[in-house]
């Protein structure tokens, strides 16, 4: 398990209107061919301004992920900084990108 910032919980309380991503391990071809298809990656965003409020994951690796959604948050990212990131394939890193398209609506492999 690896997480950073809010969880969804939090941001509720906190008053945030959210919009919330989630991709599970099992629609990852990397995830799969590791024999590692158990888990999901969570992503947390201000509704209003995009910001990235935080991330959650929970699956093989995730202690390697979580590190590119803690400078996002240190870089105060936004969801259009993540959408329009490149991210490798076949990389695990893919399910970050397809959690936070699915906050949007955007999943390309849901």
């Amino acid at each position: 398990m690896a997480s950073v910032g809010l969880t969804e919980a939090k941001a509720k309380e906190a008053g945030f209107d959210i919009k919330v991503g989630r991709f599970p391990f099992i629609g990852n071809g990397k995830a799969i061919a590791l024999g590692e298809a158990e888990g999901m990656i969570k992503t947390i965003f201000d509704a209003k301004t995009g910001e990235l409020l935080g991330a959650h994951m929970i699956g093989a690796e995730v202690t390697e992920l979580i590190q590119g959604y803690v400078i996002g948050r240190t870089l105060e990212t936004t969801e259009e900084d993540l959408m329009n990131t490149v991210f490798p394939h076949p990389t695990l890193s893919e399910m970050m990108h397809e959690s936070v398209l699915d906050a949007y609506g955007r999943a390309l492999h849901i």
